[in-house]
């Protein structure tokens, strides 16, 4: 997988904004994140703090750039930050999928129960 994020990363375009890249694992919360979302054929409309979404679910901080680098690695993801081909009723994923990540839940980035009912409503994984 190293391999492959890093090749994501020479292909997303970034334009002229800075490129902040803390750890490979962060990329592999967001994917894991992405891929729990409900893909629809159009663009998301709405604009959603995604990046922050993802860490408060991943317990870690989450770039934009990483976000970016998860959606050019998912065969599934289209679109452009903020605007992926994912659903605008958000899944909460399961933190099954954050166990063999290392680095996930390892900063004071923390859900509460009233964010994930504004967040993610009753949609769960």
């Amino acid at each position: 997988m190293a391999q492959k994020i890093s090749e994501a990363k020479t292909r997303v375009r970034y334009g002229n904004r800075e490129v902040s890249h803390e750890h490979d694992d962060c990329i592999r919360i967001a994917y894991e994140w992405l891929d729990a979302q409900t893909k629809i054929k159009r663009l998301m409309r709405q604009t959603l703090p995604i990046k922050h979404i993802i860490g408060k679910w991943g317990g870690r901080y989450v770039s934009r750039s990483d976000v970016e680098v998860a959606a050019e690695l998912h065969p599934d993801v289209r679109g452009t930050y903020p605007h992926f081909n994912i659903g605008s009723r958000l899944v909460l994923p399961s933190d099954a999928r954050l166990v063999n990540i290392p680095e996930a839940k390892t900063q004071d980035y923390k859900m509460t129960e009233r964010q994930i009912a504004h967040t993610y409503g009753s949609r769960r994984e």
